[in-house]
């Protein structure tokens, strides 16, 4: 049961009250827990990158190769080390920080291994191509099995564990298998600017973090239901093209927990008018957010059940934010019905005390639909690349909900993910598939719950129909000081069409636009089955 304490908010633990210019395991720790970090720019400052197993045909948009898709058992290079071969999947100088490590592959022979700071011999050595024998006693918040994950061959995991480091990190795979097993591999890592102090992970001192990495693991799967700030609430019918509107308190302040609830008289209107029902939130008199519900919850279309560490969507259809969203004077929560029939709607937001300073950011959300999009088999048919979002200005990019209505009986998310930071010639990730993303592997799809990834709707195995996927990020944000875009390769296993909604979740300062509020998609008619 939800309960709100009306009290001003305290420090009850060290884990979200920490100041540390050092970046160590214990300060990354805290940082992956406490969600009021991402409303800040980050400091120390990083660079946000991926090593990917990303076909290496792709070497410039617009030539041949761009959309190749032999995204497997891709490497920097191979090295001889101590007589044996192995594989170079991340090369990196420090300072910097391990914050997400995904792959997936059949039969997992062969043995992981991470250096850090140019020793020869690994800190961790993994006796197979599988993170789940990583050996460290880890929770499945930090270390995922993905849905398709079985106990002898196929399957994969994610890694959350974050594993920073002084001067360099290197990670390498010694394959022993004669088959050619398809190895795919994602990490993602923070870069810091030199002569930022940074203490390299260590086994030893992880094992004296064990401790507080069972509580972080803990919190993650258990986000906070009990809230403290005041609570502002709204509760009425809505008529068609009309809105209701809910003042926040005025002042330094931050959005710290929102529920809201629909309903309509007719059931079968629902799935409709969770598209149709549009959060709209301006804050110091600029909107920033412009988002149907089902998709700010990042369910997509219908309020199926979500749990994850920003959202929770539950089984009555209440849909939970625990996005931080500070302002320096006033802000404003809106619901516009955009459906042709009433809704009834309640609105309640807790606020609280926020510190405004050079640092704080404003919360966005940007929604854009389009149906029909062409789906293509291969390079050959010419594949487009479809743009989730592209932002003007400095912020930081931190998730996004894509939720699809397939119209083949075939998988539709071949293409890679490519995003792309202060309009570099190449991106700055470069993904190896769709599921693998969104913290799966080997499609089509079935439903997930993990923290900060989930699959909550797929309609038919063969991926048909509604498919809802939705990542979030924290240690893994990308911040960005001029420009961001994020696009998606349409790549297919046959040639065809999907109807494709994106949200996207970021946050920047007052002059940071995104191209999507020039021309802000509607809402229309859902298909059905």
């Amino acid at each position: 049961m939800l309960r709100i304490i009306a009290i001003s908010s305290i420090c009850f633990s060290s884990l979200s009250c920490f100041a540390q210019k050092e970046v160590t395991l214990q300060s990354l720790l805290a940082e992956l827990k406490d969600n009021t970090t991402v409303a800040k720019w980050p400091d120390p400052y990083y660079k946000e990158s991926q090593a990917s197993s990303y076909d290496r045909k792709s070497k410039s948009p617009g030539t041949a190769g761009w959309f190749a898709n032999d995204d497997r058992s891709q490497y920097i290079r191979s090295k001889i080390n101590q007589g044996r071969k192995e594989e170079v999947m991340m090369d990196a100088d420090g300072p910097g920080a391990i914050v997400r490590f995904w792959l997936t592959t059949f039969k997992r022979n062969g043995k992981i291994r991470i250096y850090f700071d140019g020793h020869q011999n690994p800190e961790i050595t993994i006796p197979s191509y599988d993170l789940m024998k990583i050996g460290l006693n880890l929770g499945t918040a930090l270390l995922e099995p993905h849905s398709s994950y079985e106990a002898k061959e196929k399957g994969g995991s994610t890694l959350y564990l974050p594993m920073p480091y002084a001067k360099h990190c290197k990670i390498t795979f010694e394959d022993n298998d004669p088959d050619n097993q398809p190895r795919y591999y994602q990490v993602n890592y923070r870069a810091y600017a030199t002569g930022t102090k940074v203490r390299t992970f260590t086994l030893e001192n992880f094992k004296t973090l064990e401790k507080l990495t069972g509580a972080v693991n803990d919190k993650l799967l258990h986000p906070d239901s009990i809230i403290t700030g005041k609570q502002t609430k709204i509760e009425q019918d809505i008529a068609p093209k009309q809105q209701i509107s809910l003042k926040l308190p005025k002042g330094a302040a931050a959005v710290k927990y929102m529920v809201i609830k629909i309903a309509t008289a007719n059931q079968h209107d629902y799935e409709q008018a969770l598209r149709s029902t549009v959060l709209k939130i301006k804050f110091d008199g600029e909107q920033t957010v412009w988002c149907p519900l089902g998709d700010f919850a990042g369910s997509g279309v219908a309020s199926k059940p979500l749990k994850s560490w920003y959202r929770t969507v539950n089984i009555d259809g209440s849909l939970i934010s625990r996005w931080v969203m500070p302002y320096r004077v006033s802000a404003e929560v809106s619901l516009l019905n955009l459906n042709e029939i009433p809704v009834h709607a309640s609105l309640s937001v807790v606020t609280d005390k926020w510190k405004w300073n050079g640092g704080s950011m404003y919360f966005h959300a940007n929604w854009k639909s389009e149906n029909n999009v062409a789906i293509k088999q291969t390079e050959q048919y010419n594949p487009i690349e479809w743009d989730f979002n592209n932002i003007t200005g400095k912020g930081v990019f931190i998730g996004d909900t894509f939720a699809v209505y397939n119209h083949m009986h075939k998988w539709y998310g071949e293409g890679d993910q490519k995003l792309w930071v202060d309009n570099a010639v190449f991106p700055d990730e470069y993904g190896t598939g769709t599921e693998d993303y969104y913290n799966t592997s080997w499609a089509p799809v079935v439903l997930y719950q993990t923290p900060f990834a989930n699959a909550p709707r797929a309609d038919n195995e063969d991926s048909f129909g509604y498919n809802t996927f939705t990542r979030t990020r924290n240690l893994d944000a990308v911040p960005f000081k001029k420009q961001f875009r994020y696009s998606l390769e349409m790549l297919g296993w046959e040639n065809g069409t999907a109807d494709c909604a994106a949200t996207t979740y970021w946050y920047g300062f007052k002059t940071a636009k995104s191209s999507l509020t020039k021309n802000q998609t509607k809402p229309s008619l859902l298909p059905t089955n």
